[in-house]
């Protein structure tokens, strides 16, 4: 299972979607990346810096689970070299995808080795459940679950100040009312990465916030335990 899981794309662009995403897309012929921007109302708007950011390395194909059925979005995560999924609203993406039925389809294919490539809400949606999203259910969705991929929790865009800091982790301990896994707080700049079942933090400032503890900044590198 390989994963790359950031808060932000890029620098104004999506040049770590890129970087991360370049080693499993260059030495195929006419490779296809499933692009399923499912969080957002308008991903019409950014469909064409997509595009053109992956020019000759990928072709696109968008996945719009409105208008397309089960079997057909089925079919392109089939033929896909990878997945990519960027942010919105979470608990929208998270309806959208159990509504279509093809959650755990693509619960499978992650875990069968489908390299998967996501920020904020998608990086979100790779835990148990998505919580731990700084969103509003205006979809109303009695939706949760999320993907369950790995045992960690996320918050994305995870404050660079005493006082923003202070306002998530009180926010975020309130979760652990409820839950005993552990959340993973990730910066701007920050990049997590999945392979197989070690997670580690490549790049950017993050921290983990376990049940009854302290929250921990991570280390570059080292794998990130339960």
């Amino acid at each position: 299972m390989q994963l790359h899981l950031f808060s932000t794309p890029g620098e104004n662009d999506i040049r770590y979607i890129i970087e991360a995403s370049r080693p499993y897309l260059e030495d195929k012929d006419d490779p296809i990346v499933a692009y399923l921007p499912l969080a957002s109302l308008y991903a019409e708007q950014w469909m064409e810096l997509n595009e053109k950011s992956f020019k000759g390395l990928a072709r696109l194909e968008m996945v719009n689970t409105e208008l397309i059925t089960q079997k057909e979005i089925e079919d392109t995560l089939r033929r896909a070299s990878l997945v990519y999924i960027p942010g919105g609203n979470t608990f929208l993406l998270n309806h959208r995808l159990h509504i279509s039925g093809v959650m755990p389809y693509l619960r499978k294919k992650i875990q069968s080795g489908l390299p998967f490539v996501g920020f904020s809400a998608g990086m979100i949606l790779c835990g148990p459940n998505i919580l731990t999203a700084n969103d509003m259910n205006t979809v109303e969705t009695p939706h949760f679950d999320g993907l369950n991929l790995i045992p960690f929790n996320f918050f994305a865009h995870y404050a660079d100040d005493e006082y923003g800091q202070s306002v998530h982790d009180g926010w975020l301990g309130d979760y652990h009312f409820f839950h005993d896994n552990p959340v993973i707080m990730l910066g701007d700049s920050a990049y997590a990465k999945v392979d197989g079942k070690k997670t580690t933090l490549v790049r950017g400032d993050a921290w983990i916030l376990r049940k009854g503890e302290e929250k921990e900044r991570l280390e570059l590198g080292k794998v990130i335990t339960v």
